[in-house]
Parts: C-alpha cells; structure tokens; sequence
C-alpha cells in the first residue's frame, strides 16, 4: 500500500503502529520468561557506590536516574525509603521500593557490579577514570512468608535525618536504622512520616533481604557442587558504560551491545534485560 501511494500521514501512522506492535511483542516476550516462584513481586533496589569518592558517587546517581526514567517508561512506581551522600549530586547508597507488575522479574537482571569509564568531570585535569557501583535486586516478600527474625537479633537506633539524602529525605526526628547482629545486615528507612512507619518499612525490607540472603546462599551451595564459580568483587562486572574514548554500554554476561549511551541512561535498558533473561532461560533448558 505504501509503495502504491505518496500518502505521507498514512506512511507515518504505519511506522507508528508498527513501533508500538514491535513494543508489545517485546514486552510480551519478556513477560513469557518470567518463570521464577518471585518474579511477578515487587522489588526492593540497593545501588551502592563503589570506592572512588565524588567519581563513583556521582556514578551511583546516574545509576539511580537511569531506573527512575526505566521504571517510568514501564509505568512501575518507585519510593526511595533512603538515600545517602555527602557532597554534590551523587549518592553513597540508596534504596528503593519498586512496584509493579513483574517488577522483580525484569530488575533481576540489573543485580551486579556496573562500571563506568569517562573523562572525570571531579578532574582538573580532565583524566579518564574508572568508577563502579553496584545494584542488589531482592524480592519484596510478602508478610504470610515465614521468616524468622528474633528481637534479641536486632538492633534498632533512632536519630534525626540530616541533610545528607537531600531531596529524598524527609527531614523528622523518627529515622530508624535496624541491625541484624547475625548476618550484619544494615537497614535504615528515614522518609515515612512517623518513626514507627519507618520501623515497619525497614523490617519489611530486612524480611525480604535475609529471605535474598537464604536464596543466594542455595544457589552458591548448588554451584560449589557442580563446579560453578562465581566471582563478586568489583572487577567482576556485568556491564560496561563506556563514555571516552568511544561511547558503548556492553553486558559482559550475554554480549548485547549499544552504543546510543545517552539513550541508555535515559532509561532505555530493555534490550539488555530481554537478552539476559533469554539467556537465562536457555541456559536452564
């Protein structure tokens, strides 16, 4: 039809609706690979930023951007329950409650050690720098799940949220920070409105990391015994951002490559999800 005529409104209400089918396909295809017992739960992110000072804090912060676009193109809500720095517009660490359908199921795939290579913008003398940080992904586990955590296990501190989350934080006296004595888990939630809504958050969050934990340690004693190694220090990354000499984001796990950087951090990371997920599923066929 289009090469039978110059109609350029119908050639361009063709190319529309094509772009949005190909959308679909791709999102359907995503969602006929989330075959895990959590994948269609929310997730709770941790992005922490990696030894470098100002680099790798402003590295988590683009990091912490990057998802808040994605989670807005897949029309996911997203709460920061804390975000912490101490100068500039980067960040130490921050977690972060997202919900949606399948939310864990797509942002598994994001778990890992991200590293960034660019012209310092912290440089006077404009050197290349190496910066990294890393994502944990856990699933949000939901009250009727047994997990046992002892208040003999815990210690609970309250304090007064400064001015170190910046805009995230809501400034009240009723920020709580909550220790696991035995695994040494850390967590702190400072942007409720009363400090015993902040108390709930931050167990909710502990229930679901200690479960992540419980997984995690499975999986490790599953891999030990068929010969598996699997590496977790920051040389060990799963992805590459690279900005200077050349633009290319690469996940060093599937090889899917892009090299509109800018797009990427803007959000556009579905490509890099769909690939591991395949892989992942053809590697459990």
């Amino acid at each position: 039809m289009l090469n039978e005529t110059d109609d350029q409104e119908l050639e361009a209400e063709f190319f529309r609706r094509s772009s949005d089918l190909r959308s679909r396909l791709e999102h359907e295809s995503l969602l006929s690979l989330m075959n895990d017992t959590y994948d269609s739960s929310n997730a709770i992110m941790i992005i922490h930023s990696g030894s470098g000072g100002l680099d790798s804090q402003d590295w988590a912060g683009m990091l912490m951007r990057m998802y808040l676009r994605y989670f807005e193109r897949e029309n996911f809500s997203a709460k920061v329950i804390e975000a912490v720095t101490d100068d500039g517009d980067g960040i130490k660490y921050a977690t972060l409650l997202i919900e949606g359908e399948y939310a864990y199921g797509f942002l598994k795939a994001e778990r890992g050690v991200h590293r960034l290579v660019r012209i310092s913008p912290f440089d006077s003398a404009h050197r290349r720098h190496t910066s990294f940080a890393s994502v944990q992904v856990t699933p949000e586990i939901s009250d009727d799940v047994d997990i046992d955590i002892r208040p003999e296990d815990l210690k609970v501190d309250t304090f007064r949220a400064s001015g170190a989350g910046g805009q995230y934080v809501n400034r009240t006296d009723s920020a709580v920070r909550i220790t696991h004595i035995p695994t040494g888990i850390v967590v702190t939630c400072q942007n409720e409105r009363s400090q015993h809504m902040n108390r709930q958050t931050a167990l909710h969050v502990l229930k679901s990391r200690l479960y992540d934990m419980a997984v995690q340690e499975r999986e490790q004693e599953l891999s030990s015994v068929v010969g598996e190694k699997k590496e977790t220090t920051w040389g060990s990354q799963i992805r590459s951002y690279i900005l200077h000499p050349y633009t290319l984001v690469k996940d060093h796990r599937t090889g899917y490559e892009n090299h509109n950087t800018k797009a990427v951090l803007d959000g556009d990371i579905e490509g890099f999800i769909l690939s591991y997920l395949r892989q992942k599923e053809t590697q459990h066929v």
